[in-house]
């Protein structure tokens, strides 16, 4: 029920949630789709500039389209870099009066808070009015873009390369010369490769009008290839103009009539009529020069055709350049009147929100009502449910508390057996030793044969150490558990130590002791807890193994783990005492081959060391065939 509840009013929140937000999305600069439109807007015009030099037309379509787009949704910078690309696709194609009214319309709606974008305006208005031969706007206009660039190299450059331009036409080549130089140097910092091949070509037109025509050969040949790797299709157009113009100054006709040609379909494909112009009166001067008046009049009379022509689409372009501003700018007064029309129905769906926020608040009055009713149900019934969890839990409690019990006196009943053998066992090796002593101090006993009792009674001292060593570890690991220090531990060097330390016991029942451990092959576990587990491990194998028997330790990899495993030739169990082996209330000790006595609690030390270091203690035992101990550890990454 209270699940319900909350899915309604969540329900709710959510209609209202959405209703608001129709509401401050449905303006021109929504938030829900305002980031995908401006990434689409400055997508359209960085394509745009990028293309306007070789496709203006296609350029002129998308700055249009970003237009629109940014009037959609009041982006004021997508609309000023709109204009921008508008003014300069106009300006590449020798439209200069259009392109003013675009460049100052980019200037109106760049934000002022970004001066590069504005240098840039700047630039290009002075540039057109360069083209227009009104030189003091022109400089003042770029003296502003100079201004607003800061420290910007690339446009900084450009501001100096429309100075050149400018000293180019008014003939002042030397100051010509030393902007261009300027240009170079910046445009080289920024690598704008773009920028540096029209700066040749400024440079081989200085030169050009100064007739050095080699140096100017040489900067328009600059100037060519680097427009066709920038895909400069105007200054490839110019260039070939400027190739032909070079080429009658140098006395070389046909070459200047071939670059004049290839510089008119250059011009011709891109609507370059300047470009046009020049490359025409080249090639009726080159026929002229040759004296070839037939073919001088022939181009003229082309030019005078193409001229007229050009004339007559020039009024059309006009034409259809008014009437593309006109339906650029219906369009944008539509999305105006859209906008208005919005304005309109926000205020209707205002006084909706008003009566939607009063029903809401009743609601919701009403459910805080219903939810403390069912709330206070609920906590009854949870009172209820946790009093019962609570019985349950004494229940519980006293069960552990009697399994407790039962363990510690388990674990009691088996300390009081452990003391009383190692009683017995401790007070046989005692009182031999004890006795040994006596005598030896008495001289009933020579140091010869007192030397002979003790390799005799060795092995039973060695058993006696191992039993203590194993109730003092048990013992605290009972008490206050174990901790485990994990490192690279190499099994067959500690078979090595291990047949050393029961080097006597082994050669006093002539059994072979074969370490079959590979040799650098490690696992991960403490040393010493290996330690105990491989000396009761062979010390048990010892005692149940009789005389000319054979102990083999050895390793073998499975499943990214270490097997270790110690085998014996004794006399083996039946398959009833292996299942009570590794229990405490269940485990036994037997005498072994020699009459060796034990507590068994080295087998219980052992499984729950091994166990610490992430393994675990199996055996395999036939009668009469002896006894497999082996547990798992896991494998030294080397081995993986």
């Amino acid at each position: 029920m209270l699940m319900r509840i909350f899915v309604l009013i969540l329900f709710f929140l959510v209609v209202h949630k959405l209703c608001y937000a129709q509401k401050n999305s449905s303006g021109p600069a929504g938030a829900n789709s305002s980031t995908s439109a401006y990434a689409t807007i400055n997508r359209l015009n960085s394509t745009a500039h990028s293309i306007f030099l070789q496709s203006p037309d296609s350029a002129h379509q998308l700055a249009a389209k970003a237009l629109i787009l940014s009037e959609k949704i009041n982006y004021t910078e997508g609309k000023g870099q709109s204009f921008l690309n508008l003014g300069l696709i106009y300006w590449a194609q020798s439209y200069y009066p259009v392109s003013l009214f675009y460049l100052k319309s980019a200037l109106l709606n760049l934000p002022r808070n970004q001066p590069l974008y504005l240098s840039d305006g700047h630039r290009a208005l002075g540039r057109t009015y360069a083209d227009l031969k009104n030189f003091n706007i022109a400089f003042a206009e770029l003296d502003t873009a100079q201004i607003l660039a800061g420290e910007d190299p690339a446009r900084l450059a450009e501001v100096y390369s429309e100075r050149a331009n400018i000293y180019t036409i008014q003939g002042q080549y030397d100051k010509a010369i030393k902007n261009v130089k300027t240009s170079l140097t910046l445009n080289t910092i920024a690598k704008a490769d773009a920028h540096i091949a029209v700066l040749y070509g400024r440079l081989g037109t200085i030169y050009l009008y100064k007739k050095q025509y080699a140096a100017s050969l040489a900067y328009n040949n600059m100037a060519f290839t680097m427009a066709v790797k920038t895909h400069n299709r105007r200054l490839r157009a110019y260039t070939c103009a400027e190739y032909a113009t070079i080429y009658n100054g140098l006395g070389r006709y046909d070459d200047a009539i071939k670059y004049a040609r290839k510089g008119i379909s250059l011009a011709d494909s891109l609507g370059v009529i300047d470009a046009q112009t020049k490359a025409f009166n080249e090639l009726v001067n080159s026929y002229e020069l040759k004296h070839d008046y037939l073919s001088a009049l022939r181009a003229q009379k082309q030019y005078n055709a193409i001229r007229d022509s050009l004339s007559n689409l020039s009024k059309l372009k006009t034409i259809s350049l008014v009437q593309n501003y006109y339906a650029l700018d219906a369009k944008i007064n539509s999305v105006k009147l859209m906008a208005v029309n919005e304005k309109i129905n926000q205020a209707k769906i205002k006084q909706q929100h008003v009566m939607i926020r009063v029903l809401f608040v009743s609601l919701i009055v009403l459910m805080m009502i219903l939810t403390g009713t069912y709330y206070f149900y609920k906590q009854k019934q949870l009172l209820s449910r946790k009093l019962q969890l609570q019985h349950k839990e004494l229940l519980d409690q006293k069960q552990v508390i009697e399994v407790q019990a039962d363990n510690l006196q388990k674990v009691s009943d088996l300390k009081d057996k452990l003391f009383a053998v190692i009683g017995h066992d401790l007070r046989s090796p005692m009182a031999n030793l004890s006795n040994i002593i006596e005598m030896f101090d008495e001289e009933f006993l020579t140091a010869e044969e007192v030397h002979d009792l003790m390799k005799n009674i060795n092995p039973v001292v060695k058993g006696v150490e191992l039993t203590l060593s194993n109730l003092v570890e048990w013992a605290g690991s009972q008490i206050k558990g174990i901790s485990v220090k994990a490192a690279h531990v190499d099994i067959f060097l500690m078979g090595m130590e291990m047949e050393q330390t029961f080097l006597h016991a082994l050669q006093q029942k002539n059994i072979e002791f074969i370490n079959r451990a590979y040799p650098g092959q490690g696992a991960i576990a403490d040393e010493n807890h290996l330690k105990v587990v491989l000396r009761n491990l062979i010390s048990n194998a010892i005692k149940f193994t009789s005389g000319n028997g054979t102990i083999t330790l050895s390793t073998v990899i499975e499943n990214n783990e270490l097997i270790i495993s110690v085998k014996d030739s004794g006399k083996g169990m039946t398959p009833e005492e292996v299942d009570k082996l590794f229990f405490i209330n269940t485990h036994f000790s037997n005498s072994g081959t020699s009459g060796e006595k034990g507590t068994g609690i080295g087998l219980l030390l052992c499984k729950e060391l091994v166990e610490l270091n992430g393994g675990k203690l199996r055996v395999r035992s036939r009668i009469g065939k002896g006894s497999t101990f082996f547990f798992n550890l896991p494998l030294v990454k080397a081995y993986v």
